[in-house]
């Protein structure tokens, strides 16, 4: 990895920030693209795909010593995906629906360089203790998470006061799992 530079595929603060503790150099290279999944495509599949059909058009972009690193995260409730709420009335509701139970957490990770690629997708189980309906709307109104899968940030206050634990990697639940993403990039 000495000699080689990241470039992350994402706008995501979040996921720059993050990779940003990796201590590599890193480039922000955005082309966007939308992000839609063929149908019959099992849930647990769709980060993973949504990660490299991000790469598909930032890959020609790349020089000798570079590598992509793109991302998709999703959370999956009753074994269907919960999206991004389009507006303050669907994050409310998604997160009703999210209050009092456990969720899983998908991160699909797609590397690249000009001469391969390669993906992976980490797994984490969270789980929310009963979130009252005054502190859901709380947090939406305050916070705004509209650019969020699942309608919340676990980072976030509504991680603070609602997430009773978790099974799996922390930084997997905020877009990047950086521990399974480090050793990738070690060993691509």
């Amino acid at each position: 990895m000495t000699n080689n530079k990241l470039v992350l595929g994402s706008k995501s603060p979040r996921r720059q920030a993050l990779i940003g503790e990796l201590g590599f150099p890193v480039e922000i290279r955005i082309d966007e693209i939308e992000e839609i999944y063929p149908d019959d495509l099992a849930p647990e599949k769709v980060p993973a795909y949504l990660a490299k059909l991000k790469a598909q058009p930032l890959i020609p972009t790349l020089k000798e010593n570079e590598i992509l690193v793109t991302s998709d995260t999703i959370v999956l409730l009753d074994g269907k995906v919960v999206g991004k709420p389009k507006d303050r009335n669907e994050s409310i509701e998604m997160l009703r629906s999210l209050s009092g139970r456990s969720h899983t957490v998908i991160t699909g990770v797609n590397l690249a360089s000009i001469e391969k690629m390669s993906a992976f997708s980490t797994v984490t189980e969270v789980y929310f203790s009963e979130i009252s309906e005054d502190d859901i709307v709380h947090y939406v109104d305050k916070h705004q998470p509209f650019d969020k899968a699942g309608s919340y940030g676990i980072q976030e206050w509504l991680g603070y006061i609602g997430v009773s634990k978790i099974e799996g990697c922390y930084y997997n639940v905020m877009g990047l799992p950086l521990h399974d993403l480090y050793k990738a990039l070690k060993s691509f």
